[in-house]
């Protein structure tokens, strides 16, 4: 059960679906005790646009911002005693799984095989049940609504669930407050939560240009359809960027404010991880390294003077072995 006064529930979870600005305020404090409030670094990389300015959400609990949509589905939905179930690539059930210890609730994680050592093994610390289910997201999607049917548990869905989009959107919140002036933000792209939220956020106000792996174009499919549709769902961040298509609920947020998608090559975003490494000696991971590799790629060009931001979005991985 959520331990929030029912007057507060009741301002913040209206019987619309609808993720806004005023929404997204709302959720903020709720969620702001359990998450960190991540850093910005600039960095002049000898980029068109310098300095470019990156928030470091994969400093966030968990590894990646999914802790923020985690929280806000635990503190603002209902939980029985049978506990959550998420279905994910694996930053999402980490983050479920660690909210679920925080805040005492039971949880069931199943994720693909194709979810990386790293990130498995995050969700097993965390104390929560992992099971693995088919070989990608939506196998484990259709494994985890069965558990669902039979146990009861309440189901947190890694991105088309408007709490999930309200607390992704506090980045967006902390973001204007602590760099106002951007132009541009580039964001990476999976199922949407964090762009939807962070598209209603600024609704327009700076210009978002998401980012995708060539190799798992989801939201740029569902622009050229009109509509979410399947797309292929491979590449090197296959774990955390393909889930086959983009959420319902964001599809309208993102068709209005989302300015244009670009698409990575996998080339591209080791490049980019290995830059952030070598330049900033920030640890990402593919699909936190995806929207940086836009710009280093020169997939997206922006103007001298304009003022570029960056989210690095998740750092689940084994790719820095300090042990050798």
């Amino acid at each position: 059960m959520s331990t929030l006064p029912c007057a507060i529930l009741d301002d913040i979870m209206t019987a619309t679906m609808d993720i806004t600005r005023a929404r997204i305020a709302a959720t903020e404090p709720v969620i702001r005790p359990h998450i960190r409030r991540t850093p910005l670094v600039q960095a002049d990389l000898a980029l068109p646009a310098a300095p470019v300015t990156f928030k470091l959400e994969m400093l966030q609990h968990s590894g990646s911002f999914k802790a923020r949509g985690a929280f806000a589905n635990l503190l603002l939905r209902q939980v029985p005693q049978a506990g959550v179930v998420a279905a994910s690539g694996g930053n999402h059930g980490a983050a479920v799984a660690y909210a679920a210890q925080r805040l005492g609730m039971p949880a069931t994680i199943f994720v693909p095989d194709i979810t990386s050592p790293a990130k498995a093994e995050r969700i097993r610390g965390y104390g929560a049940k992992l099971v693995i289910a088919g070989s990608r997201y939506a196998d484990a999607l259709a494994a985890s609504e069965a558990h669902v049917a039979l146990t009861g548990a309440l189901a947190v869905h890694a991105y088309d669930q408007a709490e999930t989009l309200l607390g992704q959107g506090s980045v967006g919140l902390e973001l204007e407050q602590d760099a106002p002036g951007i132009d541009t933000l580039l964001v990476a792209v999976g199922g949407g939560g964090l762009i939807g939220g962070l598209a209603a956020w600024y609704a327009g106000r700076t210009r978002i240009v998401a980012v995708e792996p060539e190799q798992s174009p989801t939201l740029h499919a569902a622009f050229e359809a009109g509509a979410p549709v399947d797309a292929p769902a491979g590449g090197i961040a296959a774990d955390s960027l393909a889930p086959r298509r983009v959420g319902e609920l964001m599809f309208p947020v993102a068709r209005a404010h989302v300015e244009r998608v670009v698409l990575v090559s996998d080339d591209a975003i080791r490049q980019a991880q290995a830059a952030l490494w070598s330049h900033l000696r920030l640890v990402a991971e593919p699909g936190g390294a995806a929207a940086f590799a836009a710009l280093l790629s020169g997939r997206y060009r922006p103007s001298p003077a304009e003022r570029v931001a960056v989210l690095v979005c998740g750092a689940n991985t084994t790719a820095v072995n300090f042990d050798s």
